[in-house]
């Protein structure tokens, strides 16, 4: 006698590990960082009490579980398509996320996201809103601003870097933070688009097959390279010019100093910017984020005085 054997689903439910996977916990250094410099920055408003504390660890939780997590899982099911073919044991294409549920949780992670910022203040709730709005039109259609590098770059940098930043200043001054503040956090975020170009060196062929127009697609390997120098350098010297005028000298030469360790790197990875974009991702980017934070630690000794 026969037997029908029936072969059920990779996975009729979703994981909870599949779910941490699209949460993607490694990507959320560089918002959690930009929040922490925010919040630094701005600590001279700030009310030294214990709730302070609680709230600064609530933006935390908010810009990098949550805030940033719910952007990795947009762009997941967005690229289902795509990672079926390239990166078939991704969370979606493996069926460990079926149906529609990564959707789903895309849909009430930026919700809960949202529902935090704005329990920690109404500007605080404004940028993050932006940065919900970003990420989504980074990866959904029919803006899909990915397929463009200056664009989609720039929507990355502006929501990890300069609206962190601007959040944590936020919570931590209640309200909303000073002018200097603001147009560090949005020199900070122009030179970040230039890191999000190193991340373009890595599949050229795979992204002018697909019609995206990254930088390096655009302009070849060189020029693309020497673009994303220029982007993360400039802003670097006016954060150290703007520190020099507003009295913080020290902080302004130790931000110099770092950009001219920059620029060493910089010579090697142009030489070779398919070889060493992840090389100076390691190395390069960590003396760019250096800065910030003495940027940040500048900014609090001089806003509010």
């Amino acid at each position: 006698m026969s037997r029908l054997i029936v072969e059920s689903p990779a996975s009729s439910r979703p994981s909870l590990s599949a779910g941490i996977e699209l949460l993607k916990p490694i990507t959320w250094f560089a918002p959690m960082w930009a929040f922490g410099c925010g919040a630094i920055s701005a600590r001279s408003m700030a009310a030294t009490d214990q709730q302070t504390v609680w709230v600064v660890l609530a933006g935390v939780v908010l810009a990098g579980p949550l805030l940033c997590g719910a952007s990795q899982v947009v762009n997941d099911w967005f690229d289902r398509h795509v990672d079926a073919i390239n990166e078939p044991n991704r969370p979606i294409p493996s069926g460990r996320m079926p149906g529609r549920s990564a959707f789903y949780m895309a849909v009430v992670w930026t919700a809960l996201s949202l529902a935090v910022a704005f329990a920690l203040g109404p500007w605080v709730g404004i940028a993050s809103a932006i940065g919900c709005l970003l990420s989504w039109a980074y990866s959904a259609p029919p803006l899909r601003l990915k397929r463009n590098g200056w664009w989609g770059n720039a929507a990355v940098a502006i929501a990890y870097e300069g609206l962190a930043w601007f959040t944590g200043a936020a919570v931590v001054a209640g309200g909303l933070p000073d002018v200097r503040i603001i147009f560090v956090a949005y020199l900070y975020s122009v030179g970040a688009h230039g890191i999000m170009t190193l991340n373009d060196f890595k599949a050229i062929e795979g992204d002018a097959e697909l019609g995206v127009r990254s930088l390096p697609v655009q302009y070849g390997v060189t020029t693309a390279a020497l673009i994303a120098c220029l982007v993360m350098a400039l802003p670097q010297v006016l954060v150290a010019g703007l520190l020099f005028v507003w009295g913080t000298p020290f902080h302004a030469l130790a931000i110099l100093a770092l950009l001219a360790f920059q620029i060493g790197l910089m010579r090697r990875f142009v030489a070779d910017p398919r070889g060493r974009a992840p090389w100076y991702n390691a190395t390069g980017t960590s003396l760019y984020v250096l800065g910030m934070m003495v940027s940040a630690f500048a900014l609090g000794s001089v806003v509010g005085g």
